[in-house]
């Protein structure tokens, strides 16, 4: 099967964005919580260690998700491969 130009478009900015959220869920389960020990200031009423721990990693594995889906749609639209939906 030959791919199309559009094709080539529609892989390389998958991979360009899934690259990107890849790194920042790498930074935030495995650099932030690494050196959170060192981050000694208060958030949100807690040391920012244990909120990173305990929630606010969730809070970004839930907006990189977020994110993806949109950008996604958004990109299967632009490259005309969109899912039609049922009525």
């Amino acid at each position: 099967m030959q791919l199309t130009e559009s094709h080539r478009q529609y892989w390389q900015k998958n991979l360009r964005i899934t690259a990107v959220l890849l790194a920042i869920w790498f930074i935030v389960t495995f650099v932030v919580g690494y050196n959170a020990r060192d981050l000694s200031f208060s958030f949100f009423g807690w040391p920012f260690s244990f909120w990173m721990g305990a929630q606010g990693s969730l809070v970004i594995y839930v907006l990189i998700i977020a994110f993806y889906a949109r950008y996604m749609n958004n990109l299967d639209q632009e490259h005309g491969c969109a899912e039609e939906e049922e009525a």
